[in-house]
Parts: C-alpha cells; structure tokens; sequence
C-alpha cells in the first residue's frame, strides 16, 4: 500500500474511530473484549481499505465493516467464552455533576440491549447514533421499508423487556 493511501486510511480512522468505540460497547462487556474487538475492526478496515472506492462516505462503510466484524467475533464468541456482567461493570459518565440516574438508565438500556440478537443490537446501535432509514439500510444492507419494520418492532420488543 502506497504512503498516500495509508495516511489517508489513518487520518479517516482516527477521525472517525468512535464508530469503532460504540459498537465494541455494544458486543462486549469487559475492557479486554473491547480492546480485542477495537484491535480486530481496525485490522479489518486496513485489508479493506484498498477495496475502499468512496460511492458511500468513509463512516457509513466503516459502519459496514466494523459491525460486520462484531457481528462476526460475537457468533463465534458466544460459542464459548463467558463475559463480564454489566451488573459489575462502573460507567464512567463526563460531566460537570455526577448523576447516578443516569448512570443506572445506561445501565438498564445496555442489559436490555444485550438481550438482543447480534443484528438486532446493530440496528439499535445505528438509530442510537441518529443514523436515518436510508443509512441504516445502506448500512446493513436491507431495505429501507425493512430497516423500518425491524425498528418498530424492536421499539416493542425493548418496551416489553424494560417492563415486563
């Protein structure tokens, strides 16, 4: 890979390396798993990159491929390695005055949220982060009328597991 195309790869990740940060809070539950993950999403965008061919703006491809990775890692991990509950995990929420309120509510939507199956958790994820139907669908690779359906399901689904 030539110097040009590199710089370019890490200047759009490190601008954009959020995305990578959300969705490994998404799929996983202790610091290792996240770092794991984080370290496994960018060596993915990397192998990917040179494919890159900017039809889409970098952070909705880097959407695709990351929660592809996650969604990959997760299946597999499922299969056999336990994670830490975030029942013991402290959030660490910035600001001027502490809210435990707050920080019970994160914790309360992150329990559901890990009540979901992987690409459920990705759809929420994406509307979370006020990605409209086109972007979402662009994203998963669905349709738009689908990512639609699954979101109002979901809405249900959440409300029903919040307040059962």
């Amino acid at each position: 890979m030539n110097k040009e195309l590199e710089h370019q790869f890490v200047t759009n990740l490190e601008k954009h390396q959020n995305i990578a940060h959300k969705i490994c809070r998404i799929y996983t539950n202790d610091q290792d798993s996240h770092n794991d993950l984080f370290q496994e999403i960018t060596i993915q965008l990397w192998k990917a990159y040179p494919k890159f061919r900017g039809e889409a703006k970098f952070s909705t491809w880097m959407y695709r491929v990351a929660l592809n990775t996650a969604i990959t890692l997760y299946r597999k991990k499922k299969r056999s390695i336990p994670t830490q509950d975030f029942d013991t995990v402290d959030f660490k929420i910035k600001a001027e005055e502490y809210d435990d309120e707050t920080e019970q509510q994160l914790k309360v939507m992150y329990a559901a949220i890990q009540e979901l199956n992987d690409i459920e958790k990705a759809l929420v994820f994406l509307y979370l982060e006020d990605k409209n139907y086109r972007d979402i669908s662009e994203t998963l690779g669905i349709t738009e009328v689908n990512a639609r359906v699954k979101m109002n399901r979901l809405k249900t689904k959440l409300k029903n597991i919040l307040n059962p």
